[in-house]
């Protein structure tokens, strides 16, 4: 069976995009998923990611790993997936669609920058050397120094698989502060068991876990990721966090066919 695709990358972030709304992707076969997810036999992804329909809203996102797996919220993947939404003509400039955590809403701007509703926060476990948290995936926030000489793979995979987070384990991104407004960030994610070039729940997550520890007061903050540029904004009232957006480029890459 010929299947089209479309490859998308947000930040570095890279996806293969399916449009999937006449059901005929064999979703469940993750051996599939993780041979498209190849970047040597495949087409090389750090997930992959399934546009279906939904009959509340605009449309449906399914996001699977790069291992082949079925996985909690990607926010740069959200975020590329409205884009291709918009190149599909699934929506126009704004979208309501549902994911794995429930509910999102994103715009697109003139120039291409996608904004993407993330989930409210109300759970932060604050400790002295890192913070956890979930913002549609679970992560762990850690302030490092010389972040740019850090292990992350080796330093992430530790934590990851380590007796703090048991067989289920969890993102885990190394921090550094630049300035009040501005964190430097890199992530290790589960799923893909590698360190990745942005993480779109990661850089949430760190804008939240900076603000809740005290690191900054600002509510608009921006985020260097290895592979651009990334801004979270949220309303904060005691310890809820609402209004929670995500904000970066969504690019389309290259598109084609491909065998299954």
């Amino acid at each position: 069976m010929q299947v089209e695709f479309y490859k998308y990358q947000g930040t570095g972030n890279d996806f293969v995009m399916i449009d999937n709304r006449t059901e005929t992707f064999p979703k469940e076969n993750t051996q599939l998923i993780a041979h498209l997810c190849d970047r040597r036999f495949g087409i090389g992804g750090d997930g992959l990611i399934l546009l279906e329909n939904d009959p509340v809203t605009d449309f449906k996102m399914v996001y699977y790993n790069s291992d082949g797996n079925q996985s909690t919220m990607c926010g740069n993947g959200g975020r590329c997936l409205v884009a291709f939404a918009k190149k599909m003509k699934v929506i126009d400039n704004t979208a309501t669609f549902n994911a794995i955590d429930g509910l999102h809403h994103a715009s697109v701007s003139p120039e291409g920058i996608v904004s993407l509703q993330m989930i409210d926060v109300n759970q932060i476990n604050n400790t002295p050397d890192y913070s956890f948290l979930n913002t549609g995936s679970p992560h762990h926030v850690q302030l490092v120094d010389d972040l740019k000489n850090y292990n992350v793979k080796e330093n992430g995979a530790a934590l990851r698989y380590g007796s703090l987070y048991g067989q289920e384990g969890s993102n885990i991104n190394f921090v550094t502060k630049i300035d009040n407004t501005t964190f430097s960030l890199r992530t290790y994610e589960r799923g893909v068991e590698d360190e990745t070039l942005a993480c779109g729940t990661g850089a949430t997550a760190v804008a939240i876990a900076m603000n809740a520890t005290g690191q900054t007061n600002a509510t608009a903050i921006n985020i260097n990721v290895e592979g651009g540029k990334l801004a979270v904004s949220f309303d904060k009232k005691d310890n809820l966090y609402t209004n929670v957006f995500l904000i970066g480029p969504a690019k389309f890459v290259f598109g084609g066919t491909v065998t299954i």
